[in-house]
């Protein structure tokens, strides 16, 4: 069997484009593809044409195959209308010339939403089942935006969106069927098949506010690093050291960072089973009764200390060196923390770090400055640190100014693990990995705009935040095999477009050109080196 292209003259004086299938010299099949008047409408139905030929294909990188450019007139005419009529020139065998009657009928972003759609069952959330549901998470992807608000996002890619009502249902199914879940479980099997065992993992909270100023039972005005008075919710986050996203959790938003981590950690070990696993979490979940709660849940830890004044286990090093340090120097020790029954002796890491040194004297300074301007009434009186104020009189706290002058440069670490288990410079490293959350909260907050946050009841926003979760993970793999932020590659891929011609009434659709750079985004996405062919 074998397929080819011809082109035959029709009665009408048009040129058809048809796809031949041949066995030996019999002719077994013919698909007519369409009719052409025009050169421009015969190179169209000619890259139609070899589309059907070889759908889908994927090809070698071998170069254009020349051929040459199609031409109506080039098409010998043995109907007896064209033998009988002359051209301006005289000559016979010529077509008649028509405007033509091709035009775009629409233009999809086809690429882009096969990709994405691509990136969404590689990481199994295809599991989920709902197509209103993954086409939430793949519009926050393209442009975050209400969730009404996606039927317009969705259909300005080419695609039929589904209806607002089925929408609103597949958030109230996010819920009862327990979507997020499955994807944790999912995101779990991803990172181990790409990260090894989930052996450690970072925790850290960040805050998603609501434009409403009114409080309910969720939604609490609470601590917030940006000083905002806005009702808010807390969001506990796992990742692996990747920063890919395993665990999510929603908490009322007055809600102490520090009561956050054990019931992430204990909802994370009774999804999965896990058993030995270290969480590193920064200074912030730092408290004795804290680290006795994770310890008594079976966990291993490394935290932040925060150095507020030299410890006591520290003072042999300043007595006989002052605060001399070299760069990089790192000091062992252990500390009893916790007082009474609760009390544990807890191993300590101190690491010194020159750039750390410049930049705490350089913050120092700027208090000392501002805590000076109160003193001298040339700034209101607040709470400041290094002023000292006693009745009427406010004086710089020499003391305090003294002491953190000694600790500039120095950074602890507590941790249960055992010196044999994990060395104090690889106990520095893992922590050091806590940026990876904080780049997976910018990604939440900026790329997927999961705040403001609209909803009103709890079922909602806790169907938002797994939609979130979703897209964060894809965006987390996009990132990572591209070498890409989201929005370049989103903002690539949607400026290919698919084109949908009509062409004598019949509507064909023809796949963009693809540039060299799309070619290799579209690889690396789906992690192959093939050439994809641009149809």
């Amino acid at each position: 069997m074998s397929r080819r292209i011809r082109e035959v003259r029709t009665a009408s004086g048009a040129v058809a484009v048809q796809v031949v299938t041949s066995r030996g010299d019999v002719v077994v099949e013919i698909e007519h593809v369409g009719s052409a008047h025009t050169d421009a409408e015969l190179e169209l139905l000619w890259s139609v044409a070899r589309e059907r030929l070889h759908p889908g294909q994927q090809a070698f990188d071998l170069g254009e195959v020349p051929r040459v450019a199609a031409r109506v007139d080039r098409i010998a005419d043995w109907t007896s209308s064209g033998k009988s009529e002359r051209s301006a020139t005289g000559e016979r065998g010529r077509p008649r010339h028509h405007a033509g009657d091709a035009h775009t009928v629409a233009t999809t972003a086809q690429v882009l939403w096969d990709a994405l759609g691509w990136v969404y069952t590689h990481l199994g959330f295809d599991q989920v089942a709902d197509e209103a549901f993954r086409v939430m998470v793949l519009a926050r992807l393209i442009e975050p935006t209400s969730k009404a608000d996606t039927i317009r996002v969705v259909r300005s890619l080419g695609v039929k969106p589904p209806g607002l009502n089925t929408l609103y249902r597949s958030l109230k199914r996010c819920q009862a069927r327990d979507y997020r879940d499955r994807l944790a479980k999912a995101c779990l099997a991803y990172s181990a098949r790409t990260s090894g065992r989930a052996c450690l993992v970072l925790y850290d909270v960040t805050t998603l506010h609501f434009e409403n100023e009114h409080e309910d039972e969720l939604r609490k005005v609470g601590m917030s690093k940006e000083h905002r008075v806005d009702p808010q919710i807390q969001v506990g986050l796992l990742v692996d050291p990747a920063g890919f996203p395993l665990e999510v959790h929603l908490f009322e938003g007055n809600k102490a960072e520090t009561t956050t981590i054990v019931p992430v950690l204990q909802a994370f070990q009774a999804r999965h089973g896990v058993t030995d696993m270290v969480v590193v979490a920064d200074a912030g979940m730092l408290s004795a009764g804290n680290l006795n709660a994770l310890e008594d849940a079976g966990f291993s830890f490394i935290v932040g200390s925060r150095l507020t004044k030299a410890p006591y286990d520290l003072a042999e090093h300043f007595e006989r060196k002052g605060d001399y340090f070299t760069d990089g120097q790192i000091l062992e020790s252990v500390r009893t923390m916790g007082t009474g029954r609760h009390a544990r002796a807890r191993r300590i890491v101190y690491q010194w770090s020159f750039k750390r040194s410049k930049r705490d004297d350089r913050t120092i300074n700027a208090q000392i400055a501002k805590a000076e301007r109160v003193a001298e009434g040339t700034a209101p009186l607040k709470r400041t640190r290094f002023l000292k104020v006693t009745g009427a009189t406010k004086t710089l706290d020499e003391a305090t100014i003294a002491r953190a002058r000694q600790l500039a440069g120095l950074k602890g670490y507590v941790t249960n693990l055992p010196l044999e288990t994990m060395t104090s410079a690889a106990v520095i490293t893992a922590y050091h990995d806590l940026w990876q959350v904080e780049a997976s909260f910018r990604m939440t907050k900026n790329d997927l705009r999961a705040r403001p946050v609209f909803h009103h009841q709890r079922e909602a926003i806790e169907a938002h935040l797994t939609i979130v979760f979703a897209a964060l993970a894809m965006t987390r793999y996009l990132t990572r095999a591209t070498g890409q932020s989201l929005k370049t590659i989103v903002n690539q891929l949607r400026e290919t477009r698919t084109s949908i011609i009509e062409i004598n009434g019949a509507t064909t659709t023809i796949p963009p050109k693809l540039t060299p750079q799309t070619t290799d985004l579209l690889a690396a996405i789906h992690g192959t080196n093939l050439v994809i062919s641009p149809g």
